[in-house]
């Protein structure tokens, strides 16, 4: 039982370190095939942000599971492995915490430009394209979300 709930506990932690890119790069495949509005534009400026996703809480329930197995089963008994495993389920669960979190921050660009219309647009997406002031770019809108690229 014991296997069963640690192997379940550490599906969920990894299935909560996923997170969905917003790169100018990456499509889903719900986004493939659709028309996109395509506007031209000039870089104005670009400013390096941090990208937060944001913690669902799974890092923090899976290492708390985590800890307060591994230390309630392994140190004393009756009531020192209780203690033991909430000690061990407090330590777990802000070091799932802190795991998830630094998974959940990404290096990001806010790129705001110039269109052809004279119009500012700022954009925020992932920094995995380099913009330079000056370069010319296309803006790639559909379903709401705009991506710029070269």
């Amino acid at each position: 039982m014991k296997k069963l709930l640690l192997i379940a506990t550490a599906a969920l932690s990894i299935a909560g370190c996923a997170v969905t890119p917003n790169s100018s790069n990456v499509y889903s495949a719900r986004q493939t095939q659709g028309e996109q509005t395509v506007r031209m534009a000039v870089v104005e400026s670009v400013r390096n942000v941090t990208i937060d996703k944001g913690a669902s809480g799974v890092g923090t329930v899976a290492g708390a599971a985590l800890g307060g197995i591994a230390a309630g089963s392994t140190i004393g008994r009756g009531n020192g492995a209780l203690a033991a495993g909430i000690v061990g389920a407090l330590a777990g669960g802000a070091v799932g915490n802190q795991i998830e979190s630094s998974r959940a921050n990404r290096p990001g660009l806010e790129i705001t430009v110039r269109l052809d219309s004279g119009e500012l647009r700022a954009i925020t997406q992932d920094a995995d394209e380099m913009f330079r002031v000056g370069d010319r770019v296309r803006l790639l809108t559909a379903g709401g979300v705009t991506r710029v690229t070269h």
